[in-house]
Formats: C-alpha cells, structure tokens, sequence
C-alpha cells in the first residue's frame, strides 16, 4: 500500500455528515479528530483514548493492537478510522462493508497529511489548515538555536541504565523532527523494529543531548533525579555538560495536533542546550 493510499473503503469524500457514527482505532487518531472539531461524532475509541476529557466517556473497543470487532459492530459505526497496524482488522471490516480510513502516523509528513485528510473527510478543512500551520510554524521555530549536536530521544522510566533502554530510532517522527532543528539523530538505524540499546551501546554513541520521555514519572512515584542520576553516570558528553532533560507529558508519545506542544517543549531544551 502506497503511504497516500489511506482509504481502504470510502465511496465518496463528501458520504460523510454531520451526525456521523467514528470509531477511532489509536488515541492519536482520536485526538485529531476531536482537534478537528467532530469529537461529537465519535462513539467508540480505545482504552488509552484519554484524551480530551470527553475521550474517557467514550464506549471503548479494546486496545490499540486487540480492538474487538463485535464492540466496534456493536456501535454501527458509519465510519471506522485506524492506523496501518492491523490488516486483518482492516480486511474484516471491509468485507462487512464498514467505510473504513486506514491513516500512517509514522513519520512527520504522515501527521501532517493525516490531519488534513481527515479534515477533507470530517468536512473540517479550515480547521486542518489551522493545525497543520501551527505545527510548521512550531517546527520552524527550532531551527538555529544549536546546531550539530547529537540528540537520543528515549522512552521510559529507566532507573538503571543497563539494557532495554529503547530510543528513537529512524523509523519515527522523532527522527523528521531532530533533522529540522539542524541537528542529528544520534542513533543511525533503518531497522523497522523498534531500537534497544544498553550501556555500552550508548556509551559508544555519545550522545551530546538526552531526552527522556517519562509521561507516567509521577504516577510512578519517580523524582527527574531517580530518571537522571543514572545517566549523569556515564561516561558522554550529555553527562558531562549536564544535558539531560526530561519531557513527562503524556502528549510528548502521541503524534496528534498536540506535537505543537512537544515541539515547543523541545526548542526551551535546544534554548536550554545553548545557554548553558
């Protein structure tokens, strides 16, 4: 399937209308379409769609990877919209004649083109312009604060750096974005999977920024010392000039017209990163 080829069942553009039955497959793709202004539409999403405050109310369908067909049946939905990681989903809801719109959020350019095509499809294309103007206006706003440095996004809530650490790799909008602001993505890898490094690997990287993803931090009862202490430790450049940062908004993992936020987040760190 080619990237633009989202629309697996989707007769006419202009089929859909107000009053619409959604049911949105990835919590990414629910917040699109309740940033689009058709939250109202929506009658089913997943159980990590918690966002915003009206997602929670919402009937849920299961999770991400294990949405179950019969709840999904069971809302007559006019319209099912989902990212490209379960084909057989997919296939099962076109042989029951479900208009459904398979959407790849990947990378940069798939959230963009993602958001104004549903616009098209939601009849919100003013409101998908908007959005995407704010993110190309947040994007270009990282440009020339520091530049060439050797930036490792990483997940989690790691208190031990040992192994398991998984980070950012070339597959991910992480990627798009870190090369926009001028610098470079530390870890060079076009392996589809998602990236794990351990100590020694990290150190032989030699990261000159580390950003830690840590949404749950505070439900975990971490402090940002329990998170960046281990990595003060090692022997890299990020350590040695204090440039770990953390970012514990659960929006900094969700690529939806909330990557306005992450990237704002991102430029005080790049601002940050030159201050100091």
């Amino acid at each position: 399937m080619k990237i633009r080829t989202y629309i697996i069942i989707l007769l006419l553009l202009g089929f859909l209308h107000a009053g619409e039955r959604i049911v949105t497959l990835s919590p990414a793709i629910n917040e699109i379409v309740y940033a689009l202004g058709a939250g109202d539409q929506v009658v089913g999403n997943t159980t990590y769609a918690l966002y915003p405050e009206a997602s929670k109310g919402v009937t849920k369908v299961g999770g991400y990877f294990s949405p179950n067909l019969e709840k999904i049946l069971s809302l007559k939905p006019t319209l099912v919209i989902m990212q490209p990681n379960n084909r057989k989903l997919a296939k099962q809801l076109a042989s029951l004649h479900i208009p459904t719109m398979i959407v790849p959020i990947d990378r940069l350019s798939h959230i963009t083109q993602a958001i104004t095509d549903l616009g098209s499809v939601l009849h919100k294309e003013h409101k998908a312009k908007e959005i995407v103007s704010r993110i190309t206006d947040a994007l270009e706003a990282l440009k020339g604060i520091v530049s060439g440095q050797k930036i490792l996004i990483v997940f989690g809530h790691n208190t031990k750096i040992a192994g398991n650490i998984f980070v950012a790799g070339q597959n991910l909008y992480f990627d798009d974005i870190i090369n926009a602001s001028g610098n470079t993505n530390t870890l060079h890898s076009l392996r589809k999977g998602q990236p794990v490094l351990n100590r020694e690997n990290i150190i032989a990287l030699n990261p000159d920024i580390v950003i830690l993803l840590a949404h749950s931090m505070k439900e975990r009862g971490l402090s940002r010392d329990d998170l960046i202490d281990p990595w003060l430790a090692l022997p890299v450049n990020a350590a040695k000039n204090h440039h770990i940062y953390i970012i514990d908004k659960a929006y900094s993992g969700i690529p939806s017209d909330r990557l306005v936020l992450f990237l704002d987040d991102l430029k005080a760190i790049l601002h940050a990163v030159k201050d100091h």
